[in-house]
């Protein structure tokens, strides 16, 4: 089990029931889409994100994605640690057919997946952050991930060789990606693109 200082939000109390098994923090959900007209929940989120850091962890569908960037906007990413689920298709096992998507949620992966994947970005006990620094868009850049012609289909390859979800931006993907290789290793990689 994880113990990190940081409150977490999930999008729901199934989600909340699932990383329960694997962190020792504050988890808060969303309800969904609740969150949009919930404005004491939004100024809780803020507060909890200025005084011990929130991590945000939702489903990688579009939905999780829209919930993931209102939270953005209401607590400025200050202090804010982005973890992303990869995007498997399947339904939990609670559900009689799949979400709209097709992707597994947060609920949908066993306590053993979840620490391995909170652990792989970066959330290890007492910490907030992966040791490394997130890679610029100037090493973007270089390696032709962002501003040429192809660097979109090439992101989207990269986004699918380390599992993570395809809705994330260039800038969400510089902050994530340093948990998974360092600059050589991403530029091998570009290489065989």
């Amino acid at each position: 089990m994880l113990h990190i200082k940081q409150a977490v939000v999930v999008e729901g109390r199934y989600d909340k029931i699932a990383l329960s098994a694997v962190l020792d923090a504050p988890i808060l959900t969303t309800e969904g889409f609740r969150i949009f007209s919930d404005k004491e929940k939004a100024a809780t989120l803020a507060h909890l994100a200025k005084t011990r850091g929130l991590v945000v962890i939702t489903d990688s569908d579009s939905a999780g994605f829209r919930i993931r960037n209102y939270i953005k906007s209401v607590t400025r990413d200050e202090n804010v640690l982005h973890l992303y689920i990869p995007q498997i298709a399947g339904r939990e096992r609670r559900k009689s057919s799949p979400s709209k998507e097709g992707f597994l949620g947060v609920e949908g992966f066993s306590p053993q997946q979840l620490e391995e994947l909170l652990r792989k970005q970066g959330l290890t006990d007492n910490q907030d952050a992966c040791p490394a620094q997130p890679f610029t868009s100037a090493q973007f850049y270089a390696l032709g991930l962002s501003g040429g012609e192809g660097s979109a289909q090439k992101r989207q390859k990269i986004l699918a060789h380390f599992g993570l979800p395809s809705y994330l931006s260039a800038k969400a993907m510089r902050t994530i990606l340093h948990c998974y290789t360092d600059y050589q290793g991403l530029a091998a990689l570009c290489e065989t693109l």
